[in-house]
């Protein structure tokens, strides 16, 4: 592999990269039709698409790095920063905006002290809002990984999050 598409790097991620990517020549052929399988692969190992993990599938997959860049930004499964061990998507959806969504996501912000599409300094949470996920009857309805919460209060909101904290807290100890 070529090494200057590592230097901005840790020392620890570009290992991390190197060996991912062995795994990839050997599951891939490097055919322009493996580019979003591929995409897929390295976002499940990483958590999100660095640069240089695209500079390298272009280079595996012998596409144009415009190619490989834009069809990781055309979809939206695609992450090009890390986020947190938890998701928090929060529905922005009509129903759930007349039943208090946008309180409950300022209440989110407050609590975690970020804003949508940014992670925690921890790295425990990140927060998303979706358009809508079609389960209006449920609204307000907040997601966190694939755990649905549905006709939610704020303060319920704000409790699963110190559960969950308290949760993967005495996880990492």
């Amino acid at each position: 592999m070529e090494q200057a598409i590592y230097e901005e790097l840790a020392v620890e991620s570009r290992l991390e990269i190197e060996g991912l990517f062995n795994e990839i020549g050997k599951e891939f052929k490097g055919r322009a039709d493996e580019l979003i399988p591929m995409l897929q692969r390295v976002q499940r190992a990483l958590g999100f698409l660095p640069e240089q993990a695209l500079l390298e599938i272009a280079r595996l997959t012998r596409l144009s790095t415009a190619r490989v860049f834009g069809t990781a930004t055309f979809y939206a499964q695609f992450r090009f920063q890390p986020v947190g061990r938890n998701v928090i998507r929060v529905c922005r959806g009509t129903a759930c905006h007349v039943k208090g969504s946008d309180r409950i996501l300022e209440d989110i912000k407050g609590h975690l002290q970020v804003a949508p599409g940014q992670m925690t300094r921890d790295g425990l949470f990140t927060i998303e809002t979706v358009a809508c996920f079609g389960s209006c009857a449920l609204a307000p309805i907040m997601v966190v990984n694939d755990s649905v919460y549905g006709s939610l209060k704020r303060s319920r909101a704000l409790k699963l999050l110190d559960e969950i904290r308290v949760r993967e807290e005495g996880i990492l100890m």
